[in-house]
């Protein structure tokens, strides 16, 4: 899930270079924390978060396949 997320991110922003992800695994729920560059946090949010969203979509998606639970943080600097 890693890979896709981080495919996704890249595709989205100018700086793809500062794109970082952390994924924290846990019991029951694994959290993907996304980090672009600061000009970038709106190219991943989109207007009124749609673009975040359907990210989240596509996660939710991917880990149903894998029956497991991922959240998806993103995080600005």
């Amino acid at each position: 899930m890693r890979e896709l997320i981080e495919y996704v991110a890249k595709s989205l922003v100018d700086n793809a270079d500062k794109v970082e992800i952390n994924e924290i695994n846990g019991a029951q729920t694994n959290v993907i924390e996304l980090k672009v560059a600061k000009e970038d946090v709106g190219k991943i949010i989109g207007k009124s978060g749609r673009t975040a969203d359907a990210i989240r979509t596509i996660l939710n998606c991917g880990a149903a396949k894998q029956n497991k639970r991922y959240i998806l943080h993103i995080i600005d600097e």
